[in-house]
């Protein structure tokens, strides 16, 4: 099947060099080098992946202009967001992947095929140190897909020296994160989505997993550290996460997981 792929990039930091790459493959690729020239196509569901790498007041539409969201390109969450005013905005968007035939490696090596461009030409250490950059991604539940984004993650947190990847336990939270989302949110059903962003500067990075189950009420967890769950497993992930991280915050239905992790600097100021 050949696949289509929409790439918008203003700086020309991706598209080219993935073009080449797609185009051997037998992929189709569509480039823009703003969010309006995408916006215009009004074709942007035709596409099985959407690839942005854009400044920030470029990506993300004024309040009074909003797109549909099945459009796939950035948008903002709330006014909070707005206003921190993100530098850069990076997302890969593959909620209209084809279901037919779900090829889950399929859609992992494209997936790490840009993630591993990016970590390697385009976040440069001296580069991401000086902005704060939105990432998302929007995928169809699949735990191969959510180890690459970690691990994506991890090599870009470490190069803002948020954390020490050697002596910190950021990974493992994470990954009891991501994979509650897919198992136990989604329960592994690729017709969902799983959404994780993280918002990442010198300071701090936010992160964001929200999957399509029905949630649950994060209260009604065994306490791990009650002898009588000694051998319960469920609650052992909740634990990590709020162990490792600085703030944890659940949404009301209890499928979206907010999370912050601050720099040793940040949290040592008063």
């Amino acid at each position: 099947m050949q696949r289509r792929i929409l790439i918008v990039d203003d700086h020309d930091d991706l598209k080219s060099a993935l073009t080449k790459v797609f185009n051997k493959i037998g992929y189709f690729v569509k480039t823009t080098e703003s969010r309006e020239e995408a916006v215009k196509l009004d074709q942007t569901s035709s596409f099985d992946l959407v690839i942005t790498d854009l400044d920030g007041d470029k990506a993300f539409p004024p309040k009074n202009n909003e797109t549909p969201d099945d459009t796939c390109l950035p948008t903002q969450d709330s006014e909070e967001e707005y206003n921190r005013s993100f530098v850069k905005a990076f997302k890969i968007c593959a909620t209209n992947f084809k279901r037919d035939n779900f090829d889950e490696d399929e859609l992992k090596n494209i997936f790490e095929t840009v993630l591993n461009y990016k970590a390697q030409f385009v976040d440069k250490t001296n580069t991401v140190k000086q902005i704060r950059e939105k990432i998302e991604f929007e995928f169809p539940s699949a735990i191969s897909l959510m180890h690459c984004i970690l691990d994506y993650l991890m090599k870009r947190v470490e190069k803002v020296g948020v954390v020490n990847t050697e002596n910190s336990n950021l990974f493992i939270a994470l990954d009891e994160a991501f994979v509650n989302a897919v198992k136990h949110g989604n329960k592994f059903d690729a017709n969902k989505n799983v959404r994780v962003s993280a918002e990442v500067s010198a300071k701090e990075a936010r992160f964001t997993v929200e999957d399509e189950g029905e949630g649950f009420d994060v209260n009604s967890i065994p306490d791990p550290r009650n002898p009588e769950n000694l051998f319960k497993a469920s609650g052992r992930g909740v634990l990590i996460i709020h162990n490792v991280m600085d703030e944890v915050r659940y949404n009301k239905r209890g499928n979206r997981l907010e999370m912050i992790k601050r720099t040793e600097t940040e949290k040592s100021e008063p």
